[in-house]
């Protein structure tokens, strides 16, 4: 014997016709809530992900902030701008741009070096600046070591 197929709208014949309608409307409707719920767990992970960008940025300009406020020369830069006039001196075979003479020029940034080495490992800003006195004949060490060291409170 064969089962009889009812039209949708028609009365099962038989409870075996009725569980088995039932059985497929409830596959139905588990297939259609995990296809919901696939969905649902897609759209909040996009959601986190963009507030995860939206606070990285957050985050980095924040930081970028403080980092300005901390660096002086950033600050002042940003205020005058950080392109400088060129002079024009009449023997520029052995100046630099500012009419600086190369050698002293050189010998700034060595002591600058040295002053950036002897901070990382520790040494106090009165070190430091006997160093560059006694090293490189600089009587006023405050420029190089505010830079270095950031201004003496």
């Amino acid at each position: 014997m064969s089962a009889k197929r009812f039209p949708p709208n028609r009365p099962p014949a038989s409870a075996a016709d009725a569980a088995e309608r039932l059985a497929t409307i409830v596959d139905a409707a588990e297939r259609a809530a995990a296809s919901v719920i696939d969905d649902a767990e897609r759209q909040a992970q996009r959601h986190l992900e963009e507030a995860r960008e939206r606070a990285d940025r957050i985050v980095a300009e924040r930081l970028r902030e403080l980092a300005d406020q901390l660096d002086p020369s950033v600050l002042s830069e940003r205020l005058t701008g950080h392109l400088k006039p060129v002079e024009s001196v009449a023997d520029g075979a052995d100046r630099v741009a500012g009419g600086e003479p190369m050698a002293r020029r050189s010998a700034s940034a060595g002591a600058r070096l040295l002053a950036t080495q002897m901070a990382v490992s520790g040494a106090d800003r009165n070190e430091i600046a006997s160093r560059l006195r006694s090293g490189f004949d600089i009587e006023d060490t405050s420029e190089i070591l505010d830079a270095i060291l950031g201004p003496e409170e």
